[in-house]
């Protein structure tokens, strides 16, 4: 007879590094399964990866014995990674904070490909390509002109929508001038 499944948990954990304690403890705890067993398995298992952060599927049985699956990293991670940078930009598309090569997303869609929806590298590059585009990243040769030139008119667009902000504010003031308010008591 087959084990009975009690819950299904996933979490994103560095590689190597997980402890009993917060985040993985306070998820992992109220399940009942053996903290330091997890952690020592999952420290084994993912000790080549060290540096990523892992996504990691944690399936908990009835008898609160556990299985997990180790994930790719997620493609955010990797295409910062390749980039070089702490974080994506806070705009979007809207403002290029890096750009990579192509070899580095094809890396990167090759990495990621068992855990995409697609059958070949080249649909893993387009779903990468977008999740870099809305972190500001622009790939060389394939979209960083496009990006470039977007970024220019939200720019242009930022200052003229400050400009009519700037106006709003003088047309309201100036309302409040010419109507002086009236205390009725």
């Amino acid at each position: 007879m087959a084990k009975q499944i009690a819950k299904k948990i996933k979490l994103q954990i560095p590689a190597g590094k997980a402890t009993p304690a917060p985040p993985v403890g306070t998820v992992l705890g109220p399940a009942g399964i053996n903290l330091q067993e997890f952690c020592t398995k999952f420290n084994d298992a993912s000790r080549d990866k060290m540096g990523d952060i892992l996504p990691v599927e944690i399936t908990i049985y009835d008898d609160r014995t556990f299985d997990f699956v180790l994930k790719t990293p997620p493609a955010a991670f990797l295409i910062k990674k390749a980039a070089g940078i702490q974080k994506g930009s806070a705009k979007g598309a809207n403002h290029v904070v890096a750009t990579i090569t192509k070899a580095q997303l094809q890396e990167i869609a090759e990495t990621k490909l068992p855990d995409l929806n697609a059958y070949t590298v080249e649909e893993a590059m387009k779903i990468v390509e977008g999740t870099a585009r809305n972190m500001g990243v622009a790939v060389k040769g394939l979209n960083d002109k496009e990006l470039a030139k977007q970024e220019e008119e939200a720019i242009q667009e930022e200052k003229e929508a400050a400009k009519r902000e700037a106006e709003l504010e003088k047309a309201e003031e100036a309302q409040q001038v010419s109507e002086p308010e009236t205390n009725e008591e």
